[in-house]
């Protein structure tokens, strides 16, 4: 088993982060690898990776006896730190119009970078069912009186994220992987939600913000993986 991709998949905000790529064994490759004993466990996610990191730098790890891939990519693509560095600081209009920018780049850009990447790791481990995870959204939008961003750049931000996760599913669904959908099991776990799943912006720790928490990953990424490797048969 060999688990590519990006912060979501390394496991930043999930705690006890360490090295280069803010890895830490609370990420939901990691648990998926302590609860299923793979004959061999690469952990290649690294904090920050775009798909052409993806393919510069994790593609190595994958090989003929490799039998199965995760990977959560696309975000940093996008550019995801730096629309919500403009939503915090500036205005909504501003907000509003950096996600519009990410959304133009993730439908015209990102499918072919997508595509890219995934035949790429096809041809790098021909024999692994590869498994691509997408992002939950991070705001009820529900929940009123929450404090923090505006309603409208809430509702924009999820809008952003429910366009990226499409494109996600349609790269997936083009390239014979299978997409594994973490938004509903994120639902009533979003931030402003009592029991949120996602850290909200932490100005002590700025990395962490809007990332999965320790249960996050526990109890969102690994059962939605984990459903998904099985169906495939690992």
């Amino acid at each position: 088993y060999v688990a590519l991709g990006d912060s979501y998949a390394s496991g930043v905000g999930a705690g006890s982060t360490s090295g280069s790529c803010d890895q830490t064994s609370s990420a939901y490759p990691a648990l998926w690898a302590a609860a299923n004993s793979p004959a061999s466990f690469t952990f290649a996610a690294c904090s920050g990776a775009t798909t052409s990191d993806v393919i510069s730098s994790q593609l190595s790890s994958l090989s003929s006896t490799t039998t199965l891939v995760s990977i959560t990519i696309g975000g940093n693509d996008v550019g995801f730190s730096s629309i919500m560095e403009t939503c915090i600081l500036e205005s909504t209009s501003s907000c509003e119009s950096a996600v519009a920018s990410a959304e133009t780049y993730a439908n015209d850009t990102l499918p072919g970078n997508l595509d890219t990447l995934l035949a790429d790791i096809h041809t790098d481990a021909p024999n692994a069912k590869v498994i691509v995870l997408d992002y939950p959204v991070f705001y009820d939008t529900s929940v009123s009186g929450c404090v923090g961003l505006s309603s409208g750049d809430r509702t924009s931000i999820d809008a952003g994220i429910n366009d990226l996760d499409g494109v996600i599913q349609a790269a997936a669904a083009s390239n014979d992987a299978t997409f594994a959908d973490v938004r509903s099991q994120f639902s009533g776990h979003e931030i402003c939600d009592s029991s949120a799943w996602l850290h909200s912006l932490n100005i002590l720790d700025i990395d962490e913000s809007y990332h999965p928490t320790a249960t996050g990953q526990s109890s969102g990424y690994l059962p939605v993986f984990s459903a998904a490797a099985t169906s495939v048969g690992q």
